[in-house]
């Protein structure tokens, strides 16, 4: 064999040893990769063996899982929030519609059962219909005016339901809020006539009360006067007259102011002082 071929030889060999190396770095490389999950900070690991659900579910951090054996699904765990309007009836058979946002997030140590059970479009199929199903079996139980004047009470009672329902299947309700109630037009000026009498009578009561008490007070004022006469005539005598008239005299004099009248004609007035 000459030495070209030698050289060719030894070549080849030099270069199948670094394809065999980086084949079995790229290996190492592949199962270092495989054989760890990271679970991000509001989430759960679903772990799936050959694609059974496994008992085990994952927390937050670094784990070890077996290469190309073993898969990792993040599921998040956090408060989510579902809002949605649902139509109803009443118990008085008016049409209520409902917009109600719904605060829940999953129970984060059966999340596995969740996924097994349902998937990860628990939304669609679990929350918003039991949100649909907890207000109109609530609705029924109320009027279409008890639903505004009692609307602590409804809310407590689709929260009551709702969190029966959500949790059979591993979710965690965390609060509700009614946003509102919306009915038909023909409903709302039936209750806005309500109000305008309801007004327009507690107004007519208030002018009778304010009327009667009127004429109370004016009675009561006569009487008063009436009461007042009689005792002064009571006390009227010779000396209470007489005393009034030196009175009256007295203060015609404080008032003089030193001048005769200028009259024209006729007797000059004269005040007596000594008159007893």
């Amino acid at each position: 064999m000459s030495d070209d071929n030698v050289v060719n030889m030894n070549s080849f060999k030099q270069g199948g040893k670094w394809i065999v190396t980086i084949l079995v770095i790229a290996v190492i490389a592949l199962l270092g990769t495989q054989s760890f999950a990271i679970i991000s900070a509001g989430h759960s690991g679903i772990v799936l063996q050959l694609g059974a659900v496994q008992p085990k579910v994952l927390q937050e951090g670094l784990h070890f899982k077996i290469p190309f054996i073993q898969t990792v699904i993040p599921i998040e765990v956090r408060v989510q929030k579902s809002e949605t309007s649902q139509t109803s009836a009443s118990r008085d058979l008016q049409t209520v519609s409902t917009t109600i946002a719904v605060n829940h997030h999953l129970d984060a140590n059966s999340v596995n059962k969740l996924y097994q059970q349902v998937g990860l479009d628990y939304n669609t199929r679990i929350v918003d219909p039991a949100i649909a199903e907890a207000l109109k079996a609530v609705t029924a139980q109320y009027t279409a005016e008890e639903l505004i004047s009692k609307r602590s009470e409804v809310s407590a009672k689709v929260k009551e339901l709702l969190t029966t329902k959500l949790s059979t299947y591993y979710i965690v309700l965390d609060e509700i809020n009614i946003r509102e109630f919306t009915f038909s037009e023909e409903f709302n000026r039936a209750i806005e006539s309500k109000q305008i009498a309801e007004q327009q009578a507690l107004k007519s009561k208030l002018d009778l009360e304010r009327i009667k008490i009127e004429k109370e007070q004016e009675i009561t004022k006569a009487q008063a006067q009436a009461e007042a006469l009689r005792l002064q005539k009571q006390e009227v005598t010779p000396e209470l007259i007489q005393l009034r008239q030196i009175e009256a005299q007295l203060e015609a004099i404080r008032k003089w102011d030193g001048k005769m009248p200028n009259v024209t004609g006729g007797a000059m007035p004269f005040i007596d002082v000594n008159k007893q």
